[in-house]
């Protein structure tokens, strides 16, 4: 399915991918499946004075954009530079480029909203700056492959999640003032830290803030939110500081909880393109052995 994506619609005219997106979103939501009653249990969290019909629009909304981050990233290989600035706009950038400049290496980190492999591109392509990421580890392996093969034409370095090497990675790009960007709102590893998010409790990386304290690297939340295709919108919100004093893990839980906030910034104001089709609050997850919450898989992860 993947590969037919890839392979085919790169090919399609836009108003064309465009009408297939919805399409296949709107037949998606229609049948109410796992993920589509999980987005709206999710956006119940969100919106929580929202009717059943309005929580139904947002689904059918969300849905909408979803398959349109899946439509434009199996058509970013085809877009030009100039495509990319003219239809990507980013808010107080001057973060980023400061950060850049100060030449001390910078955490760029950000929620599942919209489209991050589109924000990326803009990173690499009108900023001129490579950067590394994270990804876990699809099955099959050959999934993986064509995932890391994407985002590396794309610009990207791609490090695998799994296998504990990524931290010490990441770390090292940082120390030389490299970029690193992690989407990080969802916990995939034994090691979360626990934040409250929308008055609940969840689990988050604790990569991002362990990183910023190891290296001296600038921690930059980033919010993303589309307007009326093709054009998407994004924020690069104030520093997240390290705080001068406490414990590391004090300071871990301070600073990604400060991120948690950030992120519930920009999913309360664009609540419909917040692609979270899986299960996050403590409360809905299966406990792990040790007492742990599981989560399900997702194709991102903080370090």
């Amino acid at each position: 399915m993947y590969g037919l994506g890839w392979g085919a619609v790169k090919k399609l005219p836009e108003p064309a991918a465009a009408r297939l997106g919805r399409t296949i979103a709107d037949t998606a939501w229609k049948r109410r499946g796992k993920g589509v009653l999980r987005l709206e249990a999710n956006l119940a969290r969100v919106v929580p004075d929202a009717s059943p019909q309005r929580l139904a629009e947002l689904s059918k909304a969300g849905m909408r954009s979803y398959m349109r981050y899946w439509m434009e990233s199996f058509r970013l290989p085809t877009w030009s530079t100039e495509q990319v600035r003219a239809n990507v706009h980013i808010h107080d950038v001057h973060h980023l480029t400061d950060g850049i400049a100060a030449d001390r290496g910078v955490i760029l980190a950000l929620p599942h909203l919209a489209n991050w492999d589109l924000a990326g591109v803009w990173v690499t392509r009108v900023l001129q700056t490579p950067f590394t990421t994270v990804a876990e580890r699809l099955k099959p392996e050959s999934l993986y492959d064509r995932f890391v093969a994407y985002r590396e034409s794309l610009g990207m370095e791609v490090l695998p999640h799994a296998g504990g090497s990524a931290f010490g990675t990441l770390a090292r790009r940082l120390r030389d003032g490299g970029l690193v960007c992690l989407v990080a709102d969802r916990d995939l590893s034994s090691s979360g830290v626990e934040v409250k998010y929308f008055g609940e409790t969840t689990r988050m990386p604790a990569g991002p803030a362990l990183l910023a304290q190891q290296t001296g690297a600038l921690l930059l939340p980033v919010t993303l939110w589309y307007e009326e295709a093709p054009v998407m919108h994004g924020r690069v919100h104030p520093p997240v500081e390290v705080p001068e004093s406490g414990s590391r893990a004090d300071k871990t839980s301070s600073m990604t909880q400060a991120l948690a906030d950030a992120y519930a910034t920009g999913i309360a104001d664009h609540p419909e393109d917040w692609h979270m089709l899986q299960r996050l609050w403590l409360a809905d997850l299966e406990p792990r052995a040790g007492d742990r919450a599981g989560n399900g898989a997702g194709n991102e992860a903080g370090a």
